[in-house]
């Protein structure tokens, strides 16, 4: 144990006054994440090393008509993401709640919202939805994190299509979440 570390314990005096210890820092990263891919997993992976708390808001989102249901797609979620913490930050999946998402991140704390970016089309987008949450609450920043090169092309409503279709989805998302989405598929083929 280094030296620094061992003293972490005491409270810090400068000038005669104990110095707060730091913020604990928040972040949001929102999505439908249906079904979740291994570019969602890889944004969680990456944002635990920014923030020491992440919580993962799930939306419903009807205009997209998921595929999986909520309580469903929260639980792959959960699955998926409680091994990417890697002791660095806590994880959290939840509801998102039905309100803008700057009131939810004032609900909880947050300072941060997480956003991926795959292409130049997904920016144009995300810059006017912080443009707008910029002026409904100028203390939560924004911070996005670029695709793995690997995982540019991996949308959720392709590798739903691929899935639809009868394709390969493996190479998109974990083994479990691929079987879930297979199996998915192939019941709402039967209902056709």
């Amino acid at each position: 144990m280094s030296v620094a570390k061992s003293r972490k314990s005491k409270p810090a005096v400068s000038r005669g006054r104990t110095e707060t210890p730091p913020r604990r820092r928040i972040g949001i990263y929102p999505g439908t994440f249906d079904p979740v891919t291994l570019g969602h997993l890889d944004i969680v992976k990456r944002a635990v090393k920014l923030v020491d708390h992440l919580v993962i808001a799930v939306a419903t989102n009807a205009s997209k008509m998921p595929l999986f249901t909520l309580k469903e797609r929260m639980d792959m979620m959960q699955q998926e993401a409680e091994r990417l913490a890697q002791g660095r930050a806590t994880i959290e999946v939840v509801q998102m709640p039905d309100i803008l998402l700057v009131r939810f991140a004032e609900q909880i704390g947050a300072s941060v919202v997480i956003r991926g970016l795959r292409a130049v089309s997904d920016f144009e987008y995300e810059f006017q939805m912080v443009a707008m949450n910029q002026r409904l609450n100028m203390e939560l920043e924004t911070v996005f994190l670029m695709a793995d090169p690997r995982h540019l092309a991996i949308a959720s409503r392709l590798v739903k299509e691929i899935a639809m279709l009868d394709g390969d989805v493996t190479a998109f998302t974990t083994p479990p979440v691929a079987k879930a989405l297979i199996k998915r598929c192939k019941e709402m083929a039967g209902k056709k």
